[in-house]
């Protein structure tokens, strides 16, 4: 009984979407500390890297999600518009909490950058999906 349970909760976590959910946001989250650690290399502010990273790491994660995660395949110019314009407003959503909590976990507590940048992405991978799946790339019967 506990093992159909497991087994039921399993496959409805762990399935396609989230795996590859999972993958690019790991790409994803690549793009991101790629270009952090290039801008602060360049001299520039915690904050700027961390907007300058976001928006490389949101163009890509749109691209990614849109086509391989969620599999939504319309390309009107008024529906990817609106998966666009919602994408990124979610992903600013995120993208200010991101830079907010890096700002205060290393210029206010004095953290180490990597830990906070390590914990604060963790969060908004999580956060992101539940915006993708739930307002974004929602499936209708149109595009099922």
């Amino acid at each position: 009984m506990l093992n159909g349970k497991l087994g039921k909760l399993w496959a409805r976590f762990v399935n396609r979407e989230t795996v590859s959910y999972f993958i690019f946001g790991v790409l994803t989250t690549a793009v991101d500390w790629l270009v952090y650690p290039l801008m602060r290399w360049f001299g520039h502010s915690v904050a700027l890297s961390s907007i300058a990273s976001w928006a490389a790491a949101v163009i890509f994660a749109f691209v990614t999600n849109k086509l391989f995660v969620f599999q939504s395949y319309t390309f009107r110019p008024k529906e990817l518009g609106k998966e666009f314009v919602s994408f990124v407003s979610c992903r600013a959503l995120t993208g200010a909490f991101t830079v907010a909590a890096m700002v205060v976990i290393v210029d206010v507590m004095g953290w180490n950058e990597w830990i906070g940048k390590v914990a604060v992405s963790a969060l908004s991978l999580v956060l992101n999906y539940i915006f993708s799946k739930l307002f974004i790339f929602k499936k209708t019967a149109e595009n099922n």
